[in-house]
């Protein structure tokens, strides 16, 4: 009887283990298919004034509007040549979000008014992202540390006063 128990518990830790591995590796591929690391292009450009967000963020029809309007950039001219823009069209919609939660295009294409970015900052008050230590919605790395890197990860973050 000893050994059937011990058996069943090792099982079940067993069970638990390979969920927890299931659930990390589905964080990991948090923004649809993967977090691929940015294309070194869209990253020199994009990375200029404001981090390179995951292509993952958005869907493809959202970041094709996005690199269509670049010189109405949110409020900002930020027109690439050909050369850098192709490419870099290319690579955020081939590694942008799939699935249900990107069917519907958040307003102005704005990752920070996403459906699932609210779900995700919905215990974090408007009060917060108004902080001059926040600097708003769009600055992940004020309180995500390594949003540079990708890495949002919930407890990591740390929200400045």
């Amino acid at each position: 009887m000893k050994k059937n128990t011990n058996s069943l518990r090792m099982r079940i830790a067993l069970l638990i283990g390979l969920s927890a591995l299931g659930f990390a590796s589905g964080a990991l591929a948090d923004f649809g298919r993967s977090n691929p690391a940015p294309l070194p292009l869209y990253k020199t450009e994009c990375a200029a004034c404001h981090i390179a967000y995951p292509a993952g963020m958005l869907s493809a029809p959202s970041w094709q509007q996005l690199m269509i309007g670049l010189t109405k950039h949110f409020g900002t001219d930020a027109s690439l040549d050909a050369a850098a823009a192709k490419p870099i069209s290319t690579w955020l919609q081939a590694n942008a979000g799939t699935g249900r939660r990107f069917s519907d295009a958040p307003p102005d294409n704005r990752i920070s008014k996403s459906g699932w970015f609210v779900r995700q900052h919905d215990e974090v008050s408007v009060a917060v992202f108004k902080r001059a230590s926040v600097g708003g919605a769009a600055n992940c790395g004020a309180c995500h540390g390594n949003a540079a890197e990708g890495n949002f990860n919930e407890h990591e973050v740390r929200i400045p006063k």
